[in-house]
């Protein structure tokens, strides 16, 4: 089994280099292994692209070794035609008589039929090879096909002394007040370019004018969600721009002339965030970071909608203020507990998870 899972590591590192272009695919590594030695492998790249299976064994210089050879999947084979042929298919084609898989698939599209029709034809298949590794890394993909809604992950950064927003803010107006570092904030930037929307409240578009772009470094920017209940967002502010995909949730029905922005009205004397998640899974969306403020954060964790907390801690104080979210200890999965703790300059970074 040590063996199996030597090489399903390496599913795992290569599916990871997908992360935030094959939406809405999972993330999916294979790597082709013949006496102990791996001969092919690929990483599914981008959605409507060739996938991890057909990658790796197109790697494969000698098509000869593939009947001898065992193949490695972090995710079980599809076995349907969508925009690309079954990959249960292919490997029955070039007779790999041996397929290791991390995870069943719980895609009702797939699930337990790759398997099956592997089986069918003769392979010998072997399953849950670091299977909780395998499960987290598609967690958003998992999320949105078992629980109908994106993997939500709440971001916040906060002083030493638990606060988010100073009591005054002194700096310039229309310009966000920074608790973390240079450094961590180019981490968050390439946070958003792996995840599909990013949601913040009214507060926080009127108080800071955020962009919510990945500015800082190189991928696609998430779509851009506000609430504006009372349209109280400058129409000269960022959200404005055109430059992104952006949807506002308002009371108010809303057209806006030119399609920059997707209004949608919602009733916010009801559960807004469920609301939020409904349109979202009807968009097919798989992931939202929710960056703030604390009114915003706070109503998701209340109704427990919340997958993920990263949570930078900077050195500075502000002695008064809004303070930042109380992560209930309770609901932290205890075998991860605090999942990374990690200096990022004079910010510590601390990555929760709902259990």
């Amino acid at each position: 089994m040590k063996i199996h899972e030597k090489y399903m590591r390496r599913c795992l590192n290569l599916a990871n280099n997908g992360l935030g272009n094959t939406y809405p695919n999972p993330l999916v590594g294979s790597v082709v292994v013949y006496n102990d030695r791996i001969i092919g492998e690929g990483w599914h790249r981008k959605a409507g692209e060739p996938h991890a299976e057909v990658n790796a064994i197109c790697a494969v210089k000698d098509k000869n070794l593939l009947s001898k050879s065992t193949i490695y999947i972090n995710l079980e084979p599809c076995s349907h035609h969508g925009r690309t042929p079954p990959c249960a298919d292919l490997i029955i084609e070039m007779q790999i008589k041996k397929v290791v898989i991390g995870t069943i698939d719980f895609n009702t599209e797939v699930h337990g039929k790759g398997i099956e029709r592997l089986e069918k034809a003769g392979c010998e298949v072997v399953v849950g090879v670091l299977e909780k590794a395998c499960r987290f890394l598609n967690r958003r993909f998992f999320t949105f096909h078992q629980q109908k809604r994106p993997y939500i992950i709440l971001k916040w950064a906060e002083t030493k002394d638990g606060f988010i927003f100073p009591e005054e803010n002194t700096g310039k107006i229309n310009e966000p007040v920074w608790i973390s570092n240079a450094y961590s904030l180019q981490l968050v930037h390439k946070w958003r370019t792996e995840e599909q929307s990013i949601l913040v409240g009214t507060n926080t578009v009127v108080k800071d004018n955020p962009k919510l772009n990945a500015r800082n470094y190189y991928g696609d920017s998430p779509i851009r969600i506000a609430l504006d209940r009372q349209l109280r967002i400058p129409k000269n502010y960022n959200f404005f721009d055109g430059d992104i995909e952006t949807i506002i949730f308002t009371e108010r029905e809303m057209i806006d002339e030119k399609g920059v922005i997707n209004w949608v009205k919602i009733d916010f004397s009801k559960n807004v965030a469920n609301q939020i998640l409904t349109v979202l899974y009807k968009k097919g969306v798989q992931s939202l970071i929710i960056e703030g403020g604390s009114k915003i954060l706070n109503s998701f964790m209340e109704f427990d909608l919340w997958d993920e907390a990263r949570v930078f801690t900077s050195e500075t104080s502000f002695f008064k203020g809004i303070s930042a979210p109380d992560i209930n200890g309770k609901r932290i999965n205890e075998s991860f507990n605090c999942l990374i703790k990690k200096d990022i300059s004079n910010n510590k970074l601390s990555i929760y998870l709902n259990d």
